[in-house]
């Protein structure tokens, strides 16, 4: 549980039901200047809730969202009634994102971080050929694919599940790392990782058959190569409610239809 939080801080999306939700808390509630606020509470979808989690990554500041988007995975339900004492009995998680570090091809180098997933994606019509090593160690000579994604347990219900990858719980030390339309080998349809390994994807033919690679929302255009690691030294912090919790979530998720 979270304490009686002395001040919050509203912050929108840009869309119309949800700036005219955050000036109806304002009113009831009041607003702090978001760096000075004990609680940010993010109304809009998960989309926004990913861009406020990497602005306040390692700082003291928890994020409390209500879904005004559409899926909300991310976010707990809108209701303006007895939003502290909400928040107060809301359940912290914790968690750390994913690293991307990726070499194009005119020599730069991009770092960015993925609380959802890193992906590689095909950029033409040709499917791509990618080198996958795990620790150093080659264990796929040769994967030919539309695409590549590690996902972490918060991620894994999102890109990585839609490409029928596994849903992690919360609290698993496990990454997903999932292939997106594998064509050889034919049936090689992923793995479960430790969340300490290092992945290296060297990509094959990089001219003839460029690909993108993804860390949330930062693309990086033709990569000839992306390690991908957890980033231990970041933590992000979000609070549900305790009816609500993402790990609930996560198990409800596994048996819907």
């Amino acid at each position: 549980m979270v304490r009686s939080p002395r001040s919050l801080s509203f912050v929108a999306a840009n869309t119309v039901e949800a700036l005219a939700s955050r000036e109806q808390l304002i009113q009831i509630y009041g607003n702090t200047r978001p760096e000075d606020a004990d609680v940010l509470v993010a109304l809009g979808g998960d989309g926004f809730m990913l861009q406020v989690l990497h602005e306040t990554m390692n700082s003291s500041r928890l994020i409390y969202g209500m879904n005004r988007g559409s899926i909300g995975f991310l976010m707990n339900d809108f209701r303006i009634d007895h939003l502290p004492e909400r928040i107060a009995a809301a359940t912290e998680n914790g968690f750390h994102p994913l690293k991307m570090t990726a070499q194009s091809a005119d020599g730069t180098q991009t770092i960015a971080l993925a609380i959802n997933e890193v992906s590689l994606l095909r950029q033409s019509y040709q499917a791509a050929k990618l080198r996958v090593l795990i620790d150093g160690q080659e264990r796929l000579d040769e994967l030919i694919c539309d695409g590549l994604m590690v996902a972490t347990p918060v991620g894994s219900t999102a890109y990585n599940l839609s490409a029928h990858g596994p849903i992690l719980p919360l609290d698993a030390p496990l990454l997903a790392l999932t292939p997106v339309c594998p064509f050889r080998p034919r049936r090689w349809r992923g793995a479960l990782l430790s969340d300490r390994v290092k992945v290296s994807v060297e990509i094959l033919e990089a001219e003839k058959r460029p690909v993108n690679a993804v860390a949330d929302n930062t693309e990086v255009k033709s990569v000839v190569s992306v390690l991908i690691e957890q980033a231990n030294d970041k933590t992000a912090r979000i609070l549900s409610d305790p009816d609500h919790s993402w790990s609930e979530r996560i198990l409800a998720e596994q048996f819907s239809n």
